[in-house]
């Protein structure tokens, strides 16, 4: 019966024994401990900083807190996953004692990371890699029981944008999406979230070739995360930069929501809480 259920639409994830409501758009915050991230805003220094940042987003309606230390901006440095765990796991531990209401995912690609941190209080796992920069971490998140987002990506972040190359964007995300749900059907992993890897190794024709496709996903009947937060394939566009880029952001949140977005991945809470907000108002009218 589970294996039947698996490609029924998702209406809430199991976080722990907590049942998450995915029947309305959800909004996750992006809490950087990293000193490279692309947006330097979004850059937290110290726990302090961080609980700060937590609870801010927390009072402005963020569902989930997504905690990443490894800069996967383009032509990012690598770091040791000694590194990774230095900077994620005492800002865990703190949030999850600070805020035991806080829902943390872990930006990580990384097995190892996954794990010891989920032991260390985080709830999810979001993968920009989809499992193909470890091949452990499939396994693991089976182990693990935890709810997993995985993002479609060509290449590495060192070297995602030298020249990404596709016949047809959508139908190679989607077909690559679908062999990995597959994997994850056959191992058990129940609470998958789907993410088409926007500014991921693609030109900013690809992205918007696959925002003006974004139904296509639907077709996994799983939640869509969408990361545009400040993006190249917003400032790039208009001409400005990352700093500048809120109101661009917004301006493709609401498209993703009306063509079926479940989470807004986003630098600014309070702005994709207004936009969840107002989209739900379209149906009820």
């Amino acid at each position: 019966m589970a294996e039947k259920n698996f490609f029924e639409p998702k209406k809430s994830l199991n976080v722990k024994g907590r049942l998450i409501d995915l029947s309305k758009p959800k909004v996750m915050g992006i809490l950087n401990i990293t000193p490279d991230s692309f947006y330097s805003n979004s850059r937290t220094k110290s726990i302090s900083e961080a609980l700060s940042q937590t609870e801010n987003f927390l009072q402005e309606g963020a569902t989930f807190i997504d905690i990443g230390g490894y800069s996967s901006r383009p032509g990012a440095i690598d770091v040791s996953a000694a590194e990774e765990l230095r900077r994620l796991v005492p800002v865990v531990e703190a949030i999850s004692i600070m805020f035991p209401e806080a829902i943390i995912s872990i930006d990580t690609f990384r097995a190892k990371v996954a794990e010891e941190t989920i032991y260390a209080g985080a709830h999810l796992v979001n993968d920009i890699s989809a499992g193909d920069m470890d091949e452990q971490m499939f396994a693991t998140i089976a182990q693990l029981q935890v709810p997993y987002m995985m993002m479609h990506m060509q290449g590495t972040p060192q070297t995602m944008q030298q020249n990404p190359v596709y016949q047809n964007v959508t139908l190679e995300v989607i077909d690559y999406l679908a062999k990995k749900i597959a994997v994850l059907r056959s191992l058990k992993v129940h609470d998958v979230i789907i993410d088409p890897g926007f500014g991921f190794g693609k030109t900013i024709a690809h992205n918007y070739q696959l925002l003006n496709e974004m139904e296509a996903f639907k077709i996994f009947q799983l939640p869509v995360l969408v990361g545009f937060s400040r993006k190249g394939m917003i400032h790039k566009v208009l001409g400005n930069t990352a700093a500048d880029a809120l109101n661009g952001t917004t301006v493709l949140n609401t498209i993703a929501l009306q063509k079926g977005a479940g989470i807004l991945r986003v630098h600014d809470v309070k702005e994709a809480v207004e936009c969840v907000k107002l989209v739900e108002m379209l149906t009820c009218v």
